[in-house]
């Protein structure tokens, strides 16, 4: 008797192994070579994915290089003032400086005449009068870590085409750095700490988390950019920010609270006091972290490396980091699902103002927001009157790193490099003491300098078992059942 069954179609039941293109090993484009490359299960050869990249980069930074115009359409880019680009040292960066340089600052060749008026190559001629390269070192905050200045002065300066300008990361907290760019700010009051080293550290060493050190450093580091484009007169501010890193910072900013500004990780207009508006743009933001380095690869780049903060490796920027390039490794098109999503978000209420740390647009009564769904435990302990209070300013980000879980308070007392202890007020980067210099001025107060980061701090101290039992009385059975 026969069986039933179909011995031969079974033996060939077996699945096969899921290959690794979707179609062939041909590229996508071109249809005659063999990939070099597959991004998002889409393959691509060398000579069709240099373009590729250099497309996807012109389509997010053109257009927003001109103001927009009620008039007819104008054929060449012309920006309203210089450029001025942040550079890490990292992959990101240094892809967008090599892009930068090759689009919009190319050194003149036999082949500038060659095409019509209207060819690319004339079009993007002279887009900005000059270009700026700012790199802000913060090794000087972190022992152990390698000062970077001069490994990035030799890659700018290989281009000949970019003026380099090194920054410190205690810039933030120097008066006469802040007189040499020529900025309107008010009378600083004077410290107790004599180098501006000492005032970053005491700063740093405030910060009661992790992350609100490392959302610290990322803040000082973006204002020392901004105001250092203003000082340079350029209209434009651009980030090396990949569509991984933007989703990195999407994801951990609205961890932390910032899901307000949300948008303005993506695209970031900021105003300046004498009416001039920066726009700050990611032009790698359709780029995932493989196409970045593939570029780089090809094109032979050095790319120093951004070397990471010591004491922020459990932050939640660190954390949130790992799970996404973990995630696009398996899963690629979901880091840029995670874009797409997070910008088109809008906030609910208008921005009532700008937060006076980070300089970004806070919510309406923010703080009052957070007191509602907040667990406090009140005090009987005197307010002093003669402190203003930097919370009103705060937007709801900056308030909760600065009085987050385990809150060292801004007051606290700081231990300089000498290990002397001093109970003195934690001193607070400039633009921020400017800001509290015009609100004591208007308010009529003697005291210029901030101190008071917040009215709701909240003090974390042990209990004895009788304080614990007493919190938990009417919780506990009778020791009779």
């Amino acid at each position: 008797m026969t069986s039933c069954g179909n011995p031969a179609a079974e033996i060939d039941a077996l699945m096969t192994r899921r290959p690794k293109f979707d179609h062939s090993k041909e590229c996508v484009k071109c249809k005659g070579r063999v990939g070099n490359i597959v991004i998002r299960h889409v393959v691509y050869c060398r000579e069709c994915f240099l373009p590729l990249v250099n497309t996807k980069f012109r389509k997010i930074l053109q257009p927003s290089i001109k103001e927009k115009l009620d008039g007819p359409r104008q054929k060449s880019l012309k920006a309203s003032g210089n450029l001025t680009m942040g550079l890490s040292g990292g992959l990101g960066s240094t892809v967008l400086m090599d892009l930068v340089a090759k689009n919009y600052f190319r050194s003149s060749g036999p082949e500038d005449n060659k095409g019509g008026k209207d060819h690319p190559r004339k079009l993007n001629e002279k887009v900005w009068k000059a270009g700026y390269v700012c790199y802000v070192e913060v090794s000087d905050a972190f022992p152990g870590m390698r000062d970077s200045t001069a490994d990035i002065r030799a890659i700018v300066e290989s281009y000949n085409v970019f003026e380099f300008v090194p920054l410190k990361l205690e810039d933030a907290f120097d008066p006469s750095w802040w007189d040499r760019v020529d900025l309107l700010l008010c009378d600083i009051p004077s410290s107790n700490f004599s180098t501006p080293l000492d005032r970053l550290r005491a700063y740093l060493s405030a910060m009661p988390t992790q992350t609100a050190l490392l959302s610290s450093v990322q803040a000082l580091i973006r204002l020392l950019l901004l105001y250092s484009a203003r000082s340079t007169q350029s209209s434009h501010l651009l980030l090396g920010t990949s569509l991984t890193s933007l989703s990195i910072n999407l994801i951990s900013g609205i961890a932390q609270g910032g899901g307000f500004a949300v948008r303005e990780e993506v695209d970031e207009e900021w105003h300046t006091s004498t009416e001039m508006t920066i726009r700050v743009i990611r032009p790698l933001r359709d780029l995932i972290m493989k196409e970045c380095t593939a570029w780089a690869w090809w094109n032979h780049l050095t790319v120093v490396g951004e070397a990471p903060i010591p004491s922020a490796k459990q932050g939640i920027g660190s954390l949130t980091k790992d799970f996404i390039v973990g995630l696009e490794t398996d899963y690629p098109s979901t880091v840029s699902t995670i874009a797409r999503t997070c910008s088109k978000l809008a906030p609910k209420d208008k921005a009532t103002g700008v937060c006076a740390l980070c300089q970004r647009p806070t919510q309406f009564r923010a703080q009052q927001w957070k007191s509602q769904i907040s667990i406090l435990s009140y005090s009987n302990s005197k307010e002093s009157t003669d402190r203003i209070s930097l919370a009103p300013s705060l937007c709801y980000a900056c308030h909760t790193s600065l009085t987050g879980r385990n809150s060292r308070s801004v007051n606290r007392s700081v231990k300089t490099h000498d290990d002397i202890t001093s109970d003195v007020p934690t001193p607070l980067p400039v633009w921020v003491q400017s800001h509290a210099s015009m609100q004591s001025n208007s308010r009529g107060s003697g005291t210029s300098l901030i101190d008071d980061a917040s009215t709701d701090i909240m003090k974390v101290r042990k209990m004895n078992r009788e304080e614990m039992k007493e919190q938990i009385g009417s919780y506990l059975l009778d020791d009779d059942l």
